[in-house]
């Protein structure tokens, strides 16, 4: 799938130290929930795993490549797909920081949000942000996204607690 200076693509077996590197980022670990590194045994089964469709599996992560450089610069993931209610989870990371604020993340969403709403036919799509998260807040705002409630004191840190707002986008 592609869009404007992106792609997005399947996983390949050549993402693993990507992958090992950026799960095993702790600085990551806040916003995914995640609170142990992953060894590179089961990231390799996840990889294999990877062909599996959404259906089966519930989710799909997808790599995100600048086309001119050919260069995978992070990944952006559907979760919480529930094809019976037609809603699924969005969530994006742009893990090298020398492409951050260059509209890649904007282009990528755009890119799944058409494949969420055109494809699978989803009815909408939500994300979780940390309270602390202003780019976030602003990148899917900016595509539309509606903040509709606050968690409060919901995410715990080592300076206290984070409010996590609740964003979410109908296909009208």
């Amino acid at each position: 799938m592609k869009y404007e200076k992106i792609k997005l693509r399947a996983l390949e077996p050549e993402d693993l130290e990507l992958l090992y590197a950026w799960e095993n980022n702790d600085s990551y670990w806040l916003i995914s929930n995640t609170v142990s590194p992953f060894s590179k045994y089961t990231l390799k089964r996840y990889l294999e795993n990877s062909h599996k469709n959404i259906y089966e599996t519930g989710q799909l992560r997808l790599m995100i490549e600048v086309i001119a450089e050919k260069k995978t610069i992070g990944t952006i993931d559907i979760f919480d797909f529930d094809p019976f209610h037609k809603r699924a989870g969005l969530g994006i990371l742009i893990a090298d920081e020398t492409q951050r604020r260059k509209g890649y993340a904007s282009m990528a969403l755009k890119c799944l949000i058409k494949y969420c709403f055109t494809t699978l036919q989803l009815h909408q799509l939500y994300c979780n942000i940390l309270g602390n998260n202003c780019e976030s807040m602003d990148l899917f705002t900016k595509l539309g996204f509606m903040r509709i409630g606050i968690k409060k004191d919901w995410i715990k840190t080592s300076d206290g607690y984070l409010d996590e707002y609740m964003f979410q986008m109908i296909n009208e």
